[in-house]
């Protein structure tokens, strides 16, 4: 084990003891509230199979005490934000450290493949639980591949539901008709939203995935159709990066470069999902363009403009963070073979296992997306660690 990988791992294993010991490090003794998040569990997984003597142990009791509040949390069946896919994920994870932890995922699992979770999801005016990574269908078909290989009757109901929603070129049934008035989300009301968290690019990741289990044609056909829009709405911003809009379409795209490039909204996640969805489709010529466009970011990321914002998980976590795209960047170097994501791998490596220490003495919560636990999974990760978790991004 080289001294990278010594380093991230005795961090892990300093965050995983005090969780273990029954204080959330996030919450300064406070008795962990977050179970159905996956993160615990992964960034556990990760150490066991990664550490050295003892990690085993730590890992397990902090699986352990994530599994006493696993039926906690609000019940959608979403991959994040508390969602019951979100549990199984971490179950299933877990398992590997408390094997007996697969009889409740596998009850989990058959509740969330079932005919009736699928009744609450719309077709039309739909709103993110209806197909998105977070809380929708996208996100539990991913989550059934973490640390698992579903069949793909398992697939069916969510695959159904998401080519249904990919029916036509323009993607209508796509655009979103709940938020006209929210405090918040009103930015993206009658538009399609590109991101991967909650746009076509989580919703190709799912439908490249169950691609590769099922081969069935009209999947491919509606994959195809998704990634042609993405393709179509992307742009090159002032700083010569490929990229994309938050959502689309709404007039000419913007002049200038946002910083906001990362695994949830911008190049790093939706040029991974068009890269891969060629991959799977054998599509040479997309996956070339999808592979260009990431270069873009990765000749031009510059880390004082595309990582901002006040709290850890802003500069340095999955979704929005340094985590986010050394994740992507490391999917792009090993499956693409591209030096340039090899190169800011290295460079985003750098940064993580400069800023973690400090930021881990901050407030943080002990989630996936997020959190700590997410970040150094991603540092982890990087550097050989086991790769099952993946899924929960859209990744491989």
């Amino acid at each position: 084990m080289d001294t990278l990988h010594d380093a991230a791992t005795a961090l892990s294993l300093t965050y995983l003891d005090a969780y273990a010991d029954g204080g959330d490090p996030a919450r300064h003794g406070h008795r962990p509230t977050t179970a159905p998040d996956p993160g615990i569990p992964v960034l556990a997984r990760l150490v066991a199979a990664t550490g050295g003597p003892g990690a085993t142990g730590t890992a397990a009791r902090a699986v352990a005490t994530w599994a006493t509040a696993a039926g906690r949390g609000p019940g959608h069946p979403g991959l994040y934000d508390g969602g019951l896919a979100g549990t199984l994920a971490g179950l299933r994870l877990g398992a590997r450290l408390h094997p007996a932890l697969h009889r409740a995922a596998d009850r989990l699992r058959d509740h969330l493949t079932g005919a009736a979770v699928a009744t609450r999801w719309r077709t039309s005016d739909v709103a993110f639980p209806d197909y998105d990574l977070i809380t929708g269908p996208a996100g539990l078909l991913l989550a059934l591949h973490a640390g698992s290989n579903p069949t793909a009757p398992q697939l069916t109901t969510m695959t159904v539901h998401l080519t249904a929603l990919c029916d036509h070129d323009d993607l209508p049934r796509l655009r979103t008709g709940a938020y006209a008035h929210h405090p918040h989300l009103s930015w993206t009301h009658g538009r399609v939203n590109t991101g991967m968290g909650h746009g076509v690019a989580g919703v190709v990741t799912a439908l490249t995935t169950a691609l590769r289990v099922t081969g069935d044609p009209a999947t491919a056909t509606a994959l195809h159709r998704a990634t042609r829009w993405l393709a179509h709405h992307s742009h090159v911003d002032s700083r010569a990066i490929r990229t994309w809009p938050g959502a689309g379409p709404d007039g000419p795209p913007p002049v200038d470069a946002h910083p906001r490039q990362a695994w949830c909204y911008g190049t790093p996640g939706v040029a991974w999902a068009l890269w891969d969805a060629a991959d799977a489709l054998g599509d040479p010529e997309a996956a070339h363009w999808a592979l260009a466009a990431f270069g873009t970011l990765a000749a031009r990321y510059d880390e004082e403009f595309h990582l901002f914002g006040d709290a850890p998980a802003d500069r340095l976590g999955l979704c929005h963070g340094a985590a986010g795209v050394l994740a992507v960047a490391d999917a792009f170097a090993r499956h693409a073979r591209l030096p340039a994501a090899a190169l800011l791998r290295s460079r985003l490596t750098a940064r993580l296992r400069a800023d973690l220490p400090a930021a881990l003495r901050t407030p943080w919560p002990p989630t996936l997306l997020t959190g700590a636990p997410g970040a150094l999974s991603a540092l982890l990760t990087a550097g050989g660690a086991p790769r099952d978790w993946l899924p929960c991004l859209g990744l491989r």
